[in-house]
């Protein structure tokens, strides 16, 4: 007989499946159920490892590290590309960093170390995987 999916595993399908982005908001997922079960499902995913808090409704796809057991960022850059991804979702207009900008032009030779962005309109949150933190510029 076949079981009927619960919300979990439908949002994992959904994440499993999609491929164009990393990261998910909760509106992403809103035709599947309201709003409140959506929300304890992905805190749900996020307590068993699938997928890792940005944010504030921002989640990115995750995967257990080899070396120390905990949650990481599964992005092709790692985390700064996720922020990234989680800006164009939430409709932030940004530019890179002169830092950033200046190291791929060549007129530095100095790295980036931090994620540097520069917001063009109003943005308040903090996106951060743990360990590093989106810097907003202004």
């Amino acid at each position: 007989m076949h079981q009927p999916k619960t919300l979990k595993q439908k949002i994992q399908n959904r994440v499993a499946r999609t491929k164009k982005t990393d990261v998910f908001l909760p509106r992403d997922f809103a035709d599947l159920s309201g709003e409140d079960q959506v929300l304890r499902a992905l805190r749900s995913l996020v307590h068993d490892g699938t997928l890792m808090r940005l944010g504030y409704g921002v989640y990115a796809r995750a995967m257990r590290s080899r070396l120390t057991g905990r949650p990481m960022v599964l992005s092709a850059n790692g985390f700064h590309s996720a922020a990234l991804q989680a800006l164009n979702k939430l409709g932030v207009p940004w530019e890179q960093s002169d830092s950033t900008k200046a190291f791929n032009e060549g007129r530095s030779t100095q790295i980036p170390v931090n994620p540097t962005v520069k917001v063009k309109a109003r943005f308040n949150r903090r996106l951060s995987d743990g360990r590093t933190e989106l810097r907003v510029e202004r």
